[in-house]
């Protein structure tokens, strides 16, 4: 399809329909989140087992989930999102605030506090994440400034998930979207990244949005050249109806940017 262009995602991307349709954790439905248990399950190893820590972390492309954060809160004692859309750093803000109506992220909490060794910790894990969060800032991927005027001091880790593949047309403007990304991230310090592979589309409801058909060798290839040694690299295949996404898995990438 038609690269999907970020002012159509500006005025057409449904958070709520987009939880609705990744995130729903109701009675058999469980299948559908592979990828997301995938993802945690990594997280929690990166962030608690492997220790990668420091003082700020940068989530680029956040949408309207937390769920990436529930390792991280652990290790970094500030963790800035960030996402282009208005309304989905609303949503974001809406579970922050503890708004009635907010996305319940609970059966998500608790798996990841299992991992951690106490489901019955998951209240103090959400407000522990609601404590992290300092900002949630507008965020452009395609600009060489990709906070605009926000000034940060380099980020001890950086992290995206489900972003560049949505907000990049072809493969020099993602290589371009690394390399502008690289720049909030301090020499020595880490990047996870987590990507959807062989995808040309998604549907948010009925909405269909692009994909940027991506293979390990091009995502390689394209954070070497952003200046990141890979440490990790692994990946789960996606099993998803047709009338969701044509994407065929979903991996993890944890890279160390060059001291020099």
């Amino acid at each position: 399809m038609a690269f999907t262009e970020k002012d159509f995602y500006a005025g057409h991307f449904n958070p709520k329909d987009y939880l609705d349709t990744y995130y729903n954790f109701s009675s058999g439905k469980e299948n559908k989140n592979a990828f997301l248990f995938f993802f945690l399950k990594n997280l929690h190893q990166a962030f608690i087992l492997d220790d990668i820590k420091g003082d700020t972390l940068i989530d680029i492309g956040s949408g309207p989930t937390i769920y990436q954060f529930l390792s991280a809160c652990e290790s970094f004692r500030e963790i800035v999102a960030t996402d282009y859309c208005d309304q989905n750093r609303e949503e974001m803000q809406r579970w922050l605030r503890k708004e009635p109506g907010a996305f319940d992220w609970s059966p998500v909490v608790k798996y990841v506090c299992e991992l951690e060794g106490n489901r019955e910790k998951w209240e103090e894990k959400e407000e522990k994440v609601r404590r992290a969060i300092k900002q949630v800032l507008k965020c452009d991927v395609t600009q060489a400034s990709p906070l605009g005027p926000v000034a940060l001091p380099p980020a001890d880790c950086l992290m995206s998930s489900l972003c560049l593949e949505g907000a990049c047309k072809d493969l020099p403007t993602y290589r371009s979207a690394l390399k502008n990304i690289s720049s909030l991230v301090k020499p020595g310090g880490h990047l996870i990244l987590g990507s959807v592979l062989k995808e040309t589309y998604y549907k948010v409801g009925q909405q269909p949005f692009s994909g940027l058909y991506l293979e390990w060798a091009s995502v390689e290839e394209a954070l070497k050249e952003a200046g990141f040694a890979v440490k990790l690299l692994k990946e789960t295949k996606i099993d998803l109806p047709l009338s969701e996404t044509d994407a065929k898995a979903f991996g993890i990438v944890v890279a160390q940017k060059c001291q020099s």
